[in-house]
């Protein structure tokens, strides 16, 4: 049918007042097969049942296209099901409506109005139902109307062949591409169904905003407010001082109610200009002596502000070795440590540092996070081991003291956002302390970086600070997104990894 002759379509309930109509509209598409269509008394209970889940559309008033769904309880289907085991012999006993996936029935389209995409229309509504309701999913047996020629083939071999373009099945082809899934091959599923050798493939769409209903309360949140800040490096007292310092910037972050704080690596690193007459290998010894006590203060903190705390990074002594660590202080009370992986080539020469072994995502009311310290950004294999531990948000605290260095961070951060399909918030340091050893200057714009799709900024840029200047940065990033990304991104980095061809993996 020529579009330029229609005049309106429109997508309704199904009433039993669209019987007659819906009769012959399915007798037209079904080839006139006797007893192919639904009687009065089969629309009445279903329009009764479920009204929702019965729907047509319409063209200038007539009937295109109709589809019919149930509600069922998705363990209680048999894995070797017939479609008249769901149906009930056309009783419907098996609507559940506290069932938890949304079972398609029947769905057609009027031979003169294929070729207008109504049923990825009537699909899409089914999608939306099924979000609504929040139920897991979508489900029905799929037709296989061209594997009569090729019956040489088993059913799963037709079926790869089918992905592969290598045969056209048009019903197969259509849900594969509106996302449906298989999920395995039913034996005997329609009877009469000869074109499909009575075989029907069950498929499945995976609706990603389900929700496991909880009685509990729930602090998860969907909206998530991060707090950078980009510190500056100033001359101190002591460490009362510097805690002041770190209080009041928590204090601002906390009264925009940002879920985390994120402090840049060594932030505390002008506590050693009163070392500084020590080499500094002793120096950022005598600097660590501070870690225990920081932490401590900043675990208070994270609980009378009602915010997380991500430490940034400090030096830590541990069986006379020397770390690069830091800490999350969760708005809860507990707090979990965290290590560089990587030194730089400067860290471990001039203080001796060592390599840390810890890498691990963790679980926080605000989404799952991850954090790397400044170098470790630039090693994709890291962030992608936390990306399959399900991380959607990555933190680097970070320190540099050229651009060259600051665009490194900046790079490889980006690049993380976008191959892990994840948030990427940056934190580092400005300004200078001429009075520390090795630490005198500092390069920094913090930044949260987002993958790059229709959802997101086209730059992958979310917010950014003013170059090296103290400030924070506070911004909202939202973890649906991210969902709706893994599924239906222009792109799928994580989905579509070779992973028959490659893979990253963990030794220790």
């Amino acid at each position: 049918m020529e579009t330029n002759k229609i005049d309106n379509i429109e997508l309704k309930y199904l009433t039993v007042d669209d019987f007659q109509e819906l009769k012959e509209a399915t007798l037209e598409s079904y080839g006139g097969i006797l007893n192919s269509y639904w009687k009065r008394h089969h629309i009445e209970d279903l329009t009764s049942l479920f009204p929702e889940g019965q729907v047509v559309i319409k063209i200038d008033g007539d009937i295109a296209g109709c589809a019919l769904s149930l509600i069922v309880d998705y363990n209680s289907i048999d894995n070797e099901h017939t479609y008249e085991d769901i149906i009930g012999g056309k009783s419907f006993k098996n609507h559940d409506p506290n069932g938890d996936v949304l079972y398609g029935i029947d769905v057609f389209i009027k031979p003169q109005y294929r070729g207008l995409r109504l049923g990825r229309r009537l699909y899409d509504y089914r999608k939306e139902v099924c979000e609504n309701l929040n139920l897991k999913g979508i489900v029905f047996g799929g037709r296989m109307p061209n594997y009569y020629k090729h019956k040489q083939l088993t059913p799963k071999q037709y079926i790869e062949k089918v992905k592969r373009k290598e045969i056209h099945d048009p019903v197969l082809n259509f849900q594969i591409s509106n996302d449906f899934h298989p999920v395995r091959i039913l034996k005997g599923y329609l009877e009469g169904d000869t074109a499909s050798n009575e075989y029907a493939v069950l498929m499945e769409w995976d609706n990603i905003y389900y929700t496991k209903p909880n009685k509990k309360a729930s602090t998860v949140k969907t909206i998530v407010r991060l707090g950078l800040i980009q510190w500056q490096m100033r001359p101190y007292k002591g460490l009362d001082d510097l805690m002041q310092q770190v209080e009041y910037f928590i204090d601002s972050v906390a009264a925009y109610k940002s879920d985390f704080a994120v402090f840049p690596e060594f932030f505390n690193a002008p506590l050693m200009a009163e070392f500084n007459h020590m080499k500094e290998s002793d120096a950022i010894r005598e600097l660590a002596g501070f870690t225990e006590t920081i932490i401590d203060k900043l675990k208070q903190l994270s609980i009378s502000y009602n915010i997380n705390i991500i430490s940034g990074s400090m030096p830590e002594v541990v069986d006379d070795k020397l770390y690069n660590v830091g800490y999350l202080c969760r708005r809860d009370g507990s707090t979990e440590r965290y290590e560089k992986i990587h030194v730089t080539p400067d860290e471990a020469k001039v203080w001796g540092m060592q390599k840390g072994n810890k890498l691990k995502t963790f679980q926080t009311d605000a989404g799952k996070i991850g954090i790397l310290i400044c170098y470790d950004s630039e090693f994709p294999e890291l962030s992608r081991l936390l990306a399959d531990e399900g991380m959607e948000i990555l933190f680097v605290p970070f320190l540099t003291d050229t651009q060259n260095g600051y665009s490194r961070v900046r790079l490889c951060s980006q690049a993380r956002a976008i191959e892990n399909e994840c948030y990427v918030a940056i934190s580092g340091s400005v300004g200078n302390l001429p009075n520390v050893n090795n630490m005198d200057i500092q390069y920094a714009q913090s930044a949260v970086f987002t993958p790059c799709d229709f959802s997101f900024p086209s730059s992958g840029i979310k917010a950014e600070a003013t170059t090296n200047t103290e400030m924070i940065l506070v911004a909202d990033v939202d973890l649906s997104l991210l969902k709706e990304l893994h599924s239906f991104g222009a792109v799928k980095n994580l989905k579509d990894r070779r992973k028959d061809f490659y893979d990253v993996i963990r030794i220790k």
